[in-house]
């Protein structure tokens, strides 16, 4: 059975086709249209598995751009969809830790990557993505940068989570003279709180798997482990993940 999961995120998207117990992806910048990015990416990884539609037992589309995609069988919410993906990249995972561009969310399963609870924070850009973004522009430096120029600095509090006052916030830290080095610790730091807060309501987690965009962030992983007090695994291929359930749910159509 073929089988092709499609994840639309708000900065990127995902494409995942298994074939049998085979599996590959592609990542590619969302852009202005989900529509598009989505028929793009399908559209690329089918000429990479030298296929076409027809070759296809079954689509699921998820993600904040699922419904605009016409091409899918169906559409599923990405708290299942991470959920199934994170249990086939770590089996046994019984709490699943995702920040994307514009949400955080923590997922709790039954270590068989079926859902029994979850909390997510969709009405703020607080611990995610976006707010990365906003303070990194707010120095000066890329995204892909902050791990590294963080790395075995002091964290400086940051008391503002609203992205608007906490760059004013780091504005007005730069004009004191503190160092760059120790502000990105501490936003850092202050996204990892603000996900720990939501893990925490829903119990800790025994194994922690930390999928999207974000997970690539060695600093936010590292202050992730300080504030749970457990290890955090970001396996390969970690932001496939709502891909990888979304395919993985259309080979069993279990959904």
């Amino acid at each position: 059975m073929v089988t092709v999961g499609i994840d639309v995120g708000s900065i990127t998207t995902k494409v995942v086709l298994m074939n049998g117990e085979s599996w590959f992806g592609r990542i590619k910048p969302t852009g202005y249209s989900p529509r598009q990015a989505g028929a793009e990416v399908f559209e690329e990884i089918l000429i990479e598995a030298g296929l076409d539609r027809n070759n296809i037992d079954y689509v699921i589309g998820t993600g904040y751009g699922r419904i605009s995609l016409p091409f899918i069988d169906k559409a599923v919410t990405e708290i299942t969809c991470h959920a199934r993906g994170a249990h086939y990249l770590v089996e046994g995972t019984d709490m699943v830790i995702d920040v994307g561009g514009q949400d955080s969310k923590v997922i709790v399963t039954d270590g068989h990557g079926n859902v029994t609870d979850f909390a997510m924070n969709d009405k703020c850009a607080a611990g995610t993505g976006r707010f990365l973004q906003v303070m990194s522009a707010a120095m000066g430096a890329d995204v892909s940068e902050l791990a590294e120029l963080s790395r075995a600095a002091e964290p400086v509090q940051i008391s503002n989570m609203c992205t608007v006052f906490a760059e004013s916030e780091v504005i007005s830290l730069l004009a004191q003279g503190v160092g760059k080095e120790k502000i990105i610790a501490g936003i850092l730091r202050s996204v990892a709180r603000r996900v720990a807060i939501m893990a925490e309501r829903l119990g800790k987690g025994e194994r922690i798997t930390f999928t999207g965009g974000v997970a690539k962030n060695e600093g936010v992983k590292k202050f992730l482990e300080k504030e749970l007090g457990r290890e955090i695994l970001v396996p390969a291929g970690s932001q496939l993940a709502g891909a990888m359930g979304a395919a993985l749910l259309a080979r069993g159509k279990k959904v």
